[in-house]
């Protein structure tokens, strides 16, 4: 250590404050955990670039020790200054053991970093690895919460109400199409909140915006050296909003989050975090140490017994042991902090499977982290996804282990897919589907609301692309195209890629408008994919995790390109809105054709039932009284219609429930022809119609 740093021995505080740095009435009290350390060093700087600290305070098992919990408090400390832990310690016989005292380590529950590697920045760097020390490690940084919450208010939104849009906060201002003043920020985010309102969706889901390290994938003189971590799903600090994303000074990034936050719900919007609690930016065998492997190791992560390997479920090197219960309880602070005091109003857990794994990697049939986070008194009214498999291949999709979750429906994605790419022996799945996925969800104490539908999402084609791309195009990422998912259920309707053909170019945007009205017409909650409403292309690179560019930002000039799509986009989310028989809370009874007065009635193209194994058109009637409904007033009852066959196909209208048939919507270029006398009406190939039984209203803003 440099010769100017002071050594010192503290007498340990009446009572340890919770876990991190806390500001006090007098200096900062730092309280950190660790079952097997022996000796700990607590280090101050003045800089978030200082190769040493200014001063350093020993911690004693004697003095600065209660339990596990190492703690002190430090009177000169001061909000805005950086800090970092070192450790020596040893674990039983046949633990990994990575204690290393000349290791810098995090502090788990840092509320801000301050000096990690930045865009582009190369200075100091092993490939995908930082230092163990120096200028260029991560510093914690001491934060004092004096944000003023009095112009936020409360939304939770009902989540029959809700309507999800995924986006990237980097990736939805940074492109110059963006015109923002403060590109790929929390602040550039703001300036597009009257975009998001207008176009009418309730919530955001972010992909992860707690701090991680861009620069892992940096492989100097290979063909990888221009790939960045874009998308962020390897976690170095959970409790810090990611400091390139903020444009003030060192530790403001939480100010700026919060300020993003409040701007939102004044619109009206909910802010949904993508969290990832199932491995961490420290990799497995051979990966870097940022905090959490050299504090405790044997207790952060599951190891191979007997061995000093990392247990890999999560398909990125280790896996957060999270039923153990200290992990438990690191994982509830978490959570609560970010609801408490970032207000944020719901999470969506990546590789959600892992949670549901015990301490040596069996799936627990009651897991106790998933009842916990669906118990908590605090957490209660927030919105909680499972992204409900892993990468080991537990795959739980309609047998996630708690009714309180939602999940991200991956069979409605791609038996949605399925059906309107043209394969036959899909109107039965097709079905299910729309009617919000009771094969999977129609258990005691649950609801179609338990499925979250989509098409698209970060991890795949964009809906574009879907129409666009029979085969991935990965090159871009460096692996020789073998990445990213080979079964996309895809179609290019002729020619692959971009083509100049009329027929093509209008049976593609049919295509898109087809997945979309899908989504809105399904029971369940909608989400949609951001860019999707203006065809925002990836160049068929379906997985674009490393792409920080132009290939995964958002083009805003396709606004302008392709105001059609997005004025269907926007009318679709209205349509659902005005219509409760949409956003039932309950399943329907499913009836057939021949039944009077149902909830839902199932034709084929002659109004009887449909040839369930053959055709590739199918119809149904939505009954929208309120007795049906659950809504306070009688809705439109509604006679949808899907053909994804190449031909045209007539379809005979059933007797509406109340008063005559009124065309409300179509994904054809012109109204379809409809021979109101004989009751036909005939839909052009690749399209969807709804007709309303009410005189025709203005669904549309």
């Amino acid at each position: 250590m440099n010769e100017k740093v002071t050594n010192h021995l503290l007498p340990s505080s009446p009572v340890p404050v919770p876990y991190g740095a806390h500001v006090v009435d007098r200096g900062v009290q730092f309280t950190v955990f660790s079952r097997h350390a022996t000796r700990v060093w607590l280090m101050l700087f003045d800089a978030p670039d200082a190769a040493q600290p200014v001063q350093e305070y020993e911690l004693t098992p004697e003095r600065n020790r209660i339990g596990d919990i190492w703690h002190l408090h430090v009177d000169d400390a001061y909000p805005g200054q950086y800090y970092l832990y070192r450790m020596e310690g040893a674990t039983p016989r046949g633990v990994a053991n990575f204690f290393d005292p000349e290791q810098w380590l995090l502090d788990p529950y840092a509320l801000a970093i301050a000096g990690a590697p930045k865009w582009g920045g190369k200075q100091g760097l092993r490939p995908g690895h930082p230092p163990k020390s120096g200028p260029c490690f991560p510093k914690g940084v001491i934060v004092h919460d004096d944000f003023d919450w009095s112009e936020d208010r409360t939304l939770r939104l009902p989540l029959h109400d809700t309507v999800i849009y995924e986006t990237h906060l980097r990736g939805f201002t940074v492109h110059p199409s963006a015109e923002s003043k403060y590109p790929g920020t929390y602040r550039g985010f703001i300036e597009k909140i009257p975009y998001l309102k207008d176009l009418g969706i309730t919530a955001v889901e972010l992909l992860p915006i707690q701090e991680f390290n861009e620069m892992e994938f940096f492989l100097e003189n290979l063909n990888r050296k221009n790939l960045r971590n874009y998308w962020g799903y390897s976690t170095m600090a959970f409790f810090a909003p990611n400091g390139r994303y903020a444009n003030g000074e060192c530790g403001r990034q939480a100010q700026e989050f919060k300020e993003m936050v409040v701007a939102l719900h004044q619109a009206g919007i909910e802010l949904i975090l993508d969290v990832v609690f199932n491995h961490t930016a420290e990799g497995g065998d051979g990966g870097p140490t940022y905090s959490f492997r050299g504090i405790d190791n044997s207790t952060f992560y599951m190891m191979e017994e007997n061995r000093p390997h990392y247990k890999n479920f999560s398909g990125c090197g280790n896996t957060v042991n999270s039923n153990h219960p200290v992990v438990r309880s690191f994982i509830m602070d978490c959570l609560r902090y970010w609801v408490l005091h970032m207000h944020v109003d719901g999470f969506r857990f990546d590789l959600a499977s892992v949670l549901t794994r015990g301490r040596d990697g069996v799936v627990l049939p009651n897991p106790p982290i998933v009842e916990q986070i669906a118990e908590d008194p605090a957490l209660r009214d927030i919105k909680i996804i499972a992204e409900a498999w892993d990468a080991a291949g537990t795959y739980q999709v309609g047998t996630f282990p708690n009714e309180r979750w939602s999940e991200w429906n991956g069979l409605f994605r791609d038996e949605v897919r399925r059906f309107w790419s043209g394969e036959k022996g899909m109107l039965g799945k097709l079905a299910t589907r729309i009617a919000g996925s009771s094969d999977l969800y129609d258990k005691a104490g649950q609801t179609p609301l338990k499925s979250i539908n989509f098409v698209t999402c970060h991890d795949g084609f964009t809906l574009c692309d879907l129409v666009t791309y029979k085969q991935k195009r990965n090159e871009d990422n460096g692996e020789n195209n073998k990445d990213g998912e080979n079964h996309n259920f895809s179609e290019n309707y002729g020619e692959e890629g971009p083509t100049n053909d009329p027929e093509i170019r209008a049976v593609r945007r049919r295509q898109q408008k087809n997945l979309i009205a899908t989504i809105f017409l399904s029971q369940g909650v909608p989400m949609i994919l951001g860019g999707d409403e203006f065809s925002r292309t990836q160049r068929g690179n379906n997985n674009a995790y490393c792409q920080d560019n132009e290939l995964s930002w958002l083009d805003w000039s396709l606004f302008k390109d392709n105001p059609d799509l997005h004025a269907f986009v926007k009318k679709m989310i209205a349509f659902r809105k005005a219509h409760p028989c949409l956003r039932r809370t309950k399943f329907f009874a499913g009836k057939k054709a021949d039944e009077t007065n149902a909830d839902i009635l199932w034709f084929g193209m002659d109004g009887k039932e449909p040839d369930w194994e053959e055709d590739q058109a199918l119809a149904c009637l939505i009954n929208g009284r309120h007795e049906f409904t659950g809504a306070q007033e009688d809705d439109d009852s509604l006679f949808i219609m899907f053909n994804a066959g190449k031909e045209a196909v007539k379809f005979v209208l059933p007797k509406p429930p109340d008063k005559s048939w009124t065309l409300a919507l179509t994904t054809e270029e012109q109204h379809p022809a409809w021979f109101k006398r004989k009751g036909l009406i005939v839909l052009d190939a690749y399209s969807t119609t709804v007709l309303a039984s009410a005189p025709f209203r203005r669904y549309w803003p």
